[in-house]
């Protein structure tokens, strides 16, 4: 499948000078999820805004389905559906009239049969004839992603879809994510949950001050990027390391009775048999072994630190 999102050279400026996108250039797979991670301030929301034509660009281009969001705005529109961070419904309209009008504004023709496989997918049917009101916050995310379904879009925007909602309710969303990317919809997603992009994505971006850092596989990501954290636990407490360990990577827990190591998932060798006999020459008796890899949190914060360095 080829680039359902073109963006090449991408540049936002302020009238204050402020940069908040500094030549972003990014292609997005058809059907693909791909996860756009940054700080806050780092112009995820702004680069998201360019996209869907909300936000006047001041250079590059960005073309969405082959259209110019600048020069065929409304074509290139049509091609996405957005859910926002802040809820915006009209609360004393019924879920079936809040998405029926929105996809009018597309200028569709109404499709009931449509409009309810989208609700009954988002478990929102039983609840059409209530008033936006009566639901809780996390039924009102659900009316939200139902809005920008109604039209069929190919693109889906979810900028922090799951902030504020139960545990329960972002797993039934992941789950929702994945049944729209197999029916062929490509999904942006911004997230401050790391776990989120981590079980659902299939490429990561990084972007920090306006710059895009990396673009890469998730899988890949991890493989280069990861570090696993070995923990030994010791026979007997220890007040400090032994002569001739420091400077080996060991850091020694407060109370004395472990040792965390870690190391380069893709290195040729570990350093673990060497190290677990060093640490027998130097009268430590190692109980037990635990490892634990490193987290897609880790690599994003690695990434930034060392960008910022």
């Amino acid at each position: 499948m080829g680039a359902i999102i073109s963006i090449t050279d991408l540049r936002k400026s302020y009238d204050n000078g402020f940069q908040a996108l500094k030549g972003v250039s990014l292609d997005i797979e058809e059907g693909e999820i791909i996860a756009l991670l940054g700080p806050n301030g780092a112009g995820k929301t702004t680069l998201i805004g360019a996209v869907c034509g909300l936000v006047r660009i001041t250079g590059g281009t960005v073309t969405v389905g082959g259209h110019d969001v600048v020069h065929d705005p409304r074509r290139a529109r049509s091609q996405i559906g957005l859910v926002p961070q802040e809820i915006a419904l009209d609360i004393f309209e019924t879920v079936w009239k809040s998405v029926r009008y929105t996809r009018g504004l597309f200028g569709l023709p109404p499709d009931d049969a449509h409009l309810e496989r989208v609700l009954k997918s988002l478990s929102l049917w039983d609840k059409r004839d209530n008033q936006c009101k009566e639901l809780s916050g996390g039924m009102k995310r659900r009316v939200m992603i139902a809005k920008a379904l109604s039209h069929a879009p190919k693109v889906l925007f979810l900028d922090e879809p799951t902030a504020g909602v139960d545990v329960n309710l972002r797993r039934d969303m992941w789950a929702l994510v994945r049944e729209l990317r197999a029916s062929g919809v490509t999904v942006i997603l911004t997230t401050h949950y790391i776990e989120e992009a981590e079980e659902m994505a299939d490429r990561v971006a990084v972007i920090n001050k306006g710059e895009i850092l990396l673009v890469e596989d998730k899988a890949h990501l991890m493989k280069r990027f990861g570090r696993k954290l070995l923990t030994l636990e010791l026979a007997e407490p220890v007040t400090a390391l032994p002569a001739g360990l420091e400077g080996r990577g060991l850091t020694l827990s407060e109370d004395g009775a472990h040792l965390v190591y870690g190391y380069d998932t893709a290195a040729e060798h570990t350093g673990i048999t060497r190290l677990i006999s060093d640490l027998a020459d130097a009268g430590l008796r190692v109980r037990d072994l635990d490892s634990e890899k490193s987290s897609l949190e880790d690599v994003f914060l690695r990434l930034v630190e060392e960008e910022q360095a």
